[in-house]
């Protein structure tokens, strides 16, 4: 198993810095004039851009500016934007928000989703797998961003009053369920389709009707035989999920007015903070790389045929 965790994180060595350095040339190096729009109406001075070009090394060559930013960041340093705030500060107090967020949006989709696709899987086709089927397909075909309006429209001040239009500076997770529900909504779908699947595929496989066969309960049969196998895809699925929705939850925190990682990028993109935008976009790529390698290492927790060497 050590062996196998180093020889994954070989492997992402080259991922990030491959990464990281597409996402460096896309946002430093093809925007145009960095300082278009940061004196106003008027052009900067050129003792202005002249302070600023020198601080941010943008005379250097891509490859030099790419490896002096990884230098500052491998001591902690994110960088800081053209007015002086440093980034790190900024992700720092976006970021728990965020992963807040993105945490109750996971597990509502996990629960939810599993829960649905794992009775529909089990009982066949009836009125329940029909109802999945078609509410699933009716979240998959709304954008999440029409989702979140209906909920804010439907249980705001506007219609039932259970939730406030726009969640508090620094929300705890009671305001940020019905925000979650829209962010992992669409995701929600994907689970539930994706559990009743891969339940009604292993329910015909060997060792399930070996499992029957010795009298085992069906408790038993479904919780450590089935369920365990069952569950690796949507696990894959998840895993990946979560980095994927800190990314995404741009909309979301848009339309509730969530201080969090996307309305940061947001303004960053606004603003032409490339320092900004570099800065959390790495943090979404060491994630997204985080839970890839945690999701390959609980496929051996749930399936004992599974060893790495």
């Amino acid at each position: 198993m050590i062996r196998y965790v180093l020889r994954r994180l070989l492997q992402l060595v080259p991922v990030f810095f491959g990464t990281t350095f597409l996402i460096y040339v896309l946002v430093w190096a093809l925007p145009g004039d960095p300082f278009s729009g940061k004196c106003g109406q008027a052009a900067c001075p050129a003792a202005y851009v002249a302070q600023m070009t020198e601080k941010y090394h943008l005379n250097d060559n891509i490859f030099v500016q790419y490896f002096k930013y990884l230098g500052s960041l491998f001591t902690g340093d994110w960088g800081e934007t053209f007015n002086g705030t440093s980034v790190g500060e900024l992700i720092a107090t976006s970021y728990p928000i965020t992963l807040r967020l993105a945490v109750i949006a996971v597990a509502i989709e996990a629960v939810i989703g599993l829960t649905a696709g794992v009775l529909t899987g089990l009982r066949g086709k009836g009125f329940l797998d029909n109802l999945v089927l078609v509410s699933t397909t009716f979240l998959i075909s709304l954008p999440v961003f029409v989702t979140a309006i209906v909920l804010q429209l439907a249980l705001g001040g506007n219609g039932l009053g259970w939730i406030e239009a726009s969640v508090s500076e620094n929300p705890g997770i009671g305001e940020l369920i019905v925000p979650g529900i829209a962010l992992g909504s669409l995701s929600m779908a994907y689970v539930a389709r994706l559990s009743r699947s891969s339940i009604a595929e292993n329910r015909r496989a060997d060792y399930v009707r070996t499992a029957i066969a010795k009298g085992l309960p069906q408790s038993r049969v479904v919780g450590v035989h089935l369920l365990r196998n069952s569950v690796i895809p949507v696990l894959t699925f998840l895993g990946t999920d979560l980095g994927a929705l800190m990314g995404g939850a741009i909309v979301t925190e848009g339309v509730f007015n969530i201080n969090g990682l996307g309305r940061l990028i947001f303004r960053g993109i606004q603003d032409r903070e490339s320092a900004t935008v570099v800065g959390v976009v790495v943090l979404l790529v060491l994630v997204y790389l985080l839970m890839s390698l945690i999701v390959d290492l609980l496929y051996a927790v749930l399936d004992p045929r599974i060893r790495y060497d």
